[in-house]
């Protein structure tokens, strides 16, 4: 059989569960690691409930998702998980589905590992949001999940190092109120509203100018140019604030 008839028969298979992202589609990405709480808690042995080293790993791959092709105008990681805003005119393989997927898993992946020095995998999936009110709400609704896992993780943490196995621990927090798991906190010695804020809000990352100075050596002059830089920020805004930085991103 000639190839290109053979090309063309087969690909009708390969293309079969395509999906595309409509145009004028706002689109986001979330990946999550993979089997992450074994490789952070019996692997690697990170502090729990929060390791600076752990956290800079995930933003060390959120700014390598940022760099890796595609128009990413805004990054938010939290525990083992991150999300992506792409710009509205991101068009990157015809805006199917599976080729976003499968090429952010594989860099996230791969940026993590090397910088952690052992494998890990992440899983992607994409999100298309309707309206930037529905894109507010997805990283209103990430952010919330931040602190929800915070709050459960430090309260389960401290029951643990108590001697309370997982399921002792896990039993006591079911169904309890915030104001109990702070109350309990709280009685333990620790400020749940004094911990850091990239515990309970997540890292976010976007890009910003500034400006660079450098020499033309065909003029002999100084000359100044703009670059753009990833900015990092530990110290999130919540609620309506945070649903306005993420509108800026798209106006």
């Amino acid at each position: 059989m000639i190839f290109d008839e053979l090309d063309k028969k087969m690909r009708i298979y390969e293309q079969s569960l395509d999906q595309i992202i409509l145009p004028e589609t706002y689109l986001a990405a979330r990946l999550d690691g993979r089997g992450f709480t074994r490789l952070t808690k019996e692997i690697c042995k990170f502090k729990a409930p929060f390791d600076e080293k752990f956290r800079d790993l995930m933003v060390e791959t959120v700014k390598a998702l940022m760099d890796c092709g595609f128009k990413i105008i805004y990054g938010f990681t939290e525990s083992d998980e991150i999300s992506l805003l792409f710009s509205p005119d991101e068009n990157a393989f015809g805006r199917k589905v599976r080729k976003y997927n499968s090429t952010l898993a594989g860099e996230a992946s791969a940026a993590f590992s090397l910088a952690l020095g052992r494998a890990a995998t992440f899983d992607c999936r994409v999100v298309p949001l309707p309206n930037i009110e529905k894109v507010q709400d997805y990283f209103l609704w990430r952010q919330e999940d931040a602190h929800r896992n915070s709050l459960n993780s430090h309260c389960y943490w401290i029951l643990r190092k108590e001697g309370k196995t997982a399921s002792q621990a896990s039993s006591e927090l079911e169904h309890k109120s915030v104001s109990y798991k702070n109350e309990l906190l709280f009685s333990r010695g620790i400020n749940y509203d004094q911990l850091p804020l990239w515990q309970k809000r997540g890292v976010g990352l976007w890009k910003e100018p500034y400006e660079k100075q450098g020499f033309n050596p065909v003029s002999k002059t100084t000359e100044t140019a703009i670059r753009n830089q990833i900015k990092i920020e530990y110290e999130l805004p919540i609620r309506r604030q945070y649903a306005k930085l993420i509108e800026g991103f798209l106006t």
